[in-house]
């Protein structure tokens, strides 16, 4: 007879996956900051060095030009994810401004709102982007385009969600006995309601992350983000195009830059998500 194999239960499985994103979020933090702070040189070139191999120079060797991709990928990530954070810090005010406004006084206006959002979803960041390109003076592609083009379609999301959570909480009892003392609309929603919806907004910023990193390394492999000589992860893929096969790494290497932050901040989203439902007992 062969011994049973002892069964895991559910909330075992969801223990294990925990640590991953906490181990995996901490660890992000901290190649961020070691980054942040390390005076690394991107655009200095060696052609007498392209195409190098790993060496203790350069750990991740060089490119087409004999940059050191360690340094362009290091300075790329203060572009790529200092961008989307900055990004997704004004979609967030945007849209849990509008939302709360939408979801609070409801009527024409809160209608209004859910209108302009269905047509905003529509409409794809690229297309955004071309048109403030097409329309500013010099009509030259940046960071200035980039970020109106994301922030443009990006706060809909945080407006949706907050609109359906200020409009579920409206008929929430503290709301209630707020309004029965002579607390003003304003004053309940500012210092009530909103502090309610913290955690789950916190939690849908995380997974709007991964979105918004992919649009900004996309709009970039396009050709509206930074220009060159700036590293930016889409923009060196978008560079590497050409060299594909003979130096595939220099497309793998931003590119798993770019799928194993989204991914990280993705699992810390989930685990945020997963912690909070399950209450204060709640592990993470």
């Amino acid at each position: 007879m062969t011994a049973a194999t002892p069964s895991i239960p559910a909330a075992g499985w969801a223990s294990r996956l925990r640590r991953p994103a906490r181990a995996g979020a901490v660890l992000l933090v901290g190649v961020l900051v070691v980054v942040a702070l390390l005076p690394l040189d991107p655009t200095t070139t060696d052609l007498g060095q392209r195409f190098a191999g790993p060496s203790a120079e350069h750990p991740l060797g060089t490119d087409h030009l004999g940059r050191d991709m360690l340094a362009r990928l290091a300075v790329a990530a203060r572009i790529s994810v200092g961008f989307t954070l900055v990004a997704l810090a004004l979609c967030a005010a945007i849209g849990t401004l509008l939302g709360t406004l939408g979801g609070w006084v409801g009527g024409a206006l809160g209608q209004s709102i859910q209108r302009l959002v269905d047509v905003l979803v529509a409409v794809p960041a690229v297309l955004v982007g071309l048109v403030v390109i097409a329309a500013s003076e010099d009509g030259a592609p940046g960071p200035g385009p980039l970020l109106i083009a994301i922030v443009a379609v990006g706060w809909t999301p945080f407006a949706r969600l907050t609109h359906q959570l200020v409009a579920r909480e409206r008929s929430r009892d503290y709301v209630m006995g707020a309004t029965a003392i002579g607390a003003g609309p304003l004053r309940i929603a500012t210092r009530h309601v909103l502090p309610n919806l913290t955690r789950p907004l916190l939690s849908h910023l995380c997974l709007r992350f991964a979105n918004t990193l992919l649009t900004v390394a996309g709009l970039s492999f396009l050709g509206l983000g930074p220009q060159p000589p700036t590293p930016e992860w889409g923009a060196m893929l978008a560079e590497s195009r050409q060299f594909l096969f003979v130096a595939p790494q220099l497309a793998l290497l931003p590119g798993l830059a770019v799928v194993g932050t989204a991914l990280l901040v993705t699992l810390l989203g989930r685990a945020l998500e997963r912690r909070w439902a399950t209450g204060p007992t709640g592990q993470f």
